[in-house]
């Protein structure tokens, strides 16, 4: 019997409207039972090796060279063929289940919905017998059934998603970058449910993945990609401990040096920001007189200086996100206060409001959603600038430009008439710091900025923001789910849980010697690089 279940021979693909190969005689082969992990930088093919498999791709895509799934090559099948075969043969686990689920369907509605498709021979009370079956078994729970997509945590919308991909049990599971929006302890979470299920199932797991130590981690093989190619395959630790190629060396430098930063003087500056037992509470139900609550944010304090950079790190829920929000106004405060440049922002009303938080400015987890798809780079640059009625169309758009050359995206030319899909995701998230700079900020709040990038770019994006930082003078919040970045990146660290600080202090000493339960959680899901 062949244990073959993915083999690729010299494949070659072409997007419509590129002149250049994505993928260029690409080797691979992947047998039942196996883990290989597919890294390398960002725009290597990584990604494009599974809408090959799985063709989606869009009209007009070249697709050249042997590609058997199975022992069938999709390309040579119709459309309801391909359909039942992706469902039979493969199982797709993508990067942000929220944008792949459908918001009018539940979570049993999901499941349900896939059943009928391929299994339209069983009766109703089977799909849902199995539905339930499938929460249960990826820890969702079968209560969940009616719950929809927005009522789910990130982690469990995950586990929807891989209970959507193991429902037909397929011999491939694929995974594209599964935990790159989850905290630590949650992408350990899922990613030991996704082996599991693979290991029950007999399936094989390919894991699509820019974390090099967590690659290693949960796969006993990795290749690497560069250009199209593959340019390594072997055991995950010995790619890890002895690369052979420039492409590969290069990565683990970046994710060593990642791991190993080193935390830089704290300044000795009176505050920007001081924050004071400030509480976010939202009714979540009860009578009128008597409201429930859920404390996002329960008395947290703190002061940050011009030139510091402060780490904001827990787990899924533990209010990271409510604090930036309630920063920047999008989240109503219920007391405490908030000291800006020495003005309490929760006593300024209308202009001197939206004046005064003109010093505090943020950047968010993805660019290409937050960036306008209609708008070049110059006019997404120069939008806050016209918005506020600081300067002309004209100037605007210079200062744009020279907001370009300091990120980096130099000459300016070349990247000012660029829509922001055009562009790789280092440079989208190099345009969302110029954008966030254009108004001249104080504080600039980081939230998850370079967790949906490779270690390459990741080290260029930091390297980025410390230069900035000390050219500036700017005081940074830097949220993240990765202890290992903030401790290496951030001046301080405070550990959130349950909306309070529950640790504060140096982050290499946090994650050399974690106090709080938290805190060792988080330090322990953390994936390492083997050593060398």
């Amino acid at each position: 019997m062949d244990r073959t279940v993915l083999e690729l021979e010299q494949l070659r693909l072409q997007y419509p409207g590129s002149n250049n190969w994505t993928l260029d005689g690409l080797d691979l082969r992947l047998e039942a039972g196996e883990t290989l992990a597919l890294v390398g930088s960002s725009g290597c093919g990584k990604s494009t090796v599974a809408r090959a498999v799985l063709q989606l791709l869009p009209p007009g895509t070249r697709c050249e060279g042997s590609l058997r799934l199975t022992g069938e090559d999709p390309r040579q099948l119709k459309r309801a063929e391909l359909r039942q075969l992706r469902g039979r043969a493969a199982g797709l686990v993508f990067q942000d289940p929220m944008t792949r689920l459908n918001p009018l369907l539940s979570a049993g509605g999901h499941l349900m919905d896939t059943l009928r498709a391929h299994r339209p021979d069983r009766a109703a009370a089977w799909h849902r017998r199995r539905s339930e079956e499938l929460l249960e078994r990826v820890g969702i729970g079968s209560q969940r059934f009616r719950a929809y997509p927005h009522e789910l945590s990130g982690g469990m919308r995950q586990r929807l998603a891989i209970a959507l991909a193991i429902s037909l049990e397929p011999p491939l599971l694929i995974a594209d970058e599964p935990t790159t929006s989850l905290d630590v302890a949650v992408a350990n979470q899922v990613m030991a449910e996704l082996s599991g299920l693979c290991r029950d199932l007999g399936s094989a797991l390919l894991l699509i993945s820019h974390d090099l130590a967590m690659a290693a981690r949960w796969c006993d093989r990795m290749a690497m990609l560069d250009g199209g190619r593959k340019v390594e395959d072997g055991p995950s630790r010995q790619l890890l401990t002895a690369p052979r190629s420039d492409v590969g060396r290069r990565l683990l430098a970046s994710a060593r040096e990642r791991e190993g930063g080193h935390t830089p003087a704290r300044p000795a500056i009176d505050p920007v920001l001081r924050v004071e037992e400030m509480r976010c509470w939202h009714a979540i139900g009860g009578l009128p007189w008597s409201p429930l609550w859920l404390k996002a944010v329960d008395g947290v304090s703190f002061e940050l200086s011009a030139g510091e950079s402060l780490g904001v790190v827990g787990a899924s829920g533990c209010g990271k996100s409510t604090l930036c929000k309630a920063l920047m106004g999008l989240s109503p405060i219920r007391g405490g206060r908030v000291d800006l440049l020495g003005q309490n922002l929760l006593q300024l009303r209308g202009e001197s409001l939206r004046k005064a938080r003109l010093a505090l400015q943020m950047v968010f987890q993805d660019p290409l959603a937050c960036l306008n798809p209609a708008l070049s780079v110059g006019d997404a640059i120069a939008d806050p600038l016209l918005i506020h009625g600081i300067c002309s169309r004209a100037s605007a758009r210079e200062r744009s430009r020279k907001l370009l050359e300091r990120v980096g995206l130099s000459p300016a030319d070349d990247f000012q008439d660029r829509l922001p899909r055009q562009l790789s995701g280092g440079q989208q998230q190099r345009v969302s710091i110029a954008r966030a700079l254009a108004l001249q900020p104080q504080v600039l709040i980081c939230d998850e900025s370079v967790s949906m990038l490779d270690a390459e770019v990741q080290a260029d994006v930091l390297g980025l923001l410390r230069t900035l930082q000390e050219e500036l003078g700017l005081a940074l919040i830097f949220v993240t789910h990765d202890l290992t970045v903030a401790s290496g990146f951030c001046h301080r660290v405070i550990v959130l849980d349950h909306g309070r600080i529950v640790e504060e202090g140096p982050g290499d000493r946090i994650f050399a010697a974690p106090q709080a339960g938290i805190s060792r959680t988080l330090v322990e899901a953390c994936p390492r690089l083997p050593n060398r």
